[in-house]
């Protein structure tokens, strides 16, 4: 196969896996931007979290509800647990990079809050650390995820929401849970602001 027939073939895949995510994940997608959106409306944040390209959407998230998404209008409360490395360091030190979420959300997180989990084989340790702390301190839980939904899938209760990429390709998961974040953001524009969006 040459360099050519390769990018066709992503793109050919990105667009399998796109179809079968919107199948099921669309209902799923619309309950947690109503969770997220009753949240907000109830002067609750949301923290997220993920690894590599999982902390990069745990901060893309937060950057667009924080600053903004396609409209101009106030910032909304969000912070991603994966920018500061002096406490992420002192942590992973101190205990073990396991802890470095589930300390931060135990120390900011309060009853009315939402955790957004990322990782998409559902199997890290320290997302799935984060969850349970978030049920500690009565937080709900959204969590983007792939393949089976790994250990995390038996973490949920009610009232959490998990979007699972029906794909085993780390690179077709993040495409999707990038997609995700996107319609969130947009739902939550729409409720909250009026925007209508493209």
């Amino acid at each position: 196969m040459d360099s050519h027939d390769r990018v066709l073939r992503h793109f050919h895949d990105n667009l399998h896996t796109m179809q079968q995510a919107m199948d099921t994940l669309a209902p799923q997608i619309v309950r947690a931007a109503e969770s997220l959106v009753h949240c907000l409306q109830n002067d609750g944040k949301v923290l997220s979290c993920g690894n590599g390209g999982s902390a990069g959407d745990a901060q893309h998230f937060s950057s667009e509800l924080l600053n903004r998404f396609e409209m101009e209008r106030p910032g909304l409360p969000a912070m991603a647990l994966t920018t500061d490395s002096s406490t992420i360091t002192s942590i992973a030190n101190d205990y073990s990079y396991a802890e470095i979420f589930s300390k931060q959300v135990r120390a900011l997180g309060h009853d009315g809050d939402i955790l957004l989990a990322i990782s998409t084989s559902g199997n890290s340790p320290n997302v799935a650390g984060a969850v349970v702390a978030a049920h500690e301190r009565r937080m709900r839980v959204i969590a983007l995820t792939g393949r089976d939904g790994g250990r995390m899938a038996q973490l949920y209760r009610d009232g959490d929401v998990e979007l699972r990429v029906p794909s085993r390709v780390t690179a077709r998961i993040q495409e999707v849970h990038l997609l995700v974040i996107h319609c969130m953001c947009d739902l939550i524009d729409h409720t909250l602001f009026g925007a209508d969006g493209h």
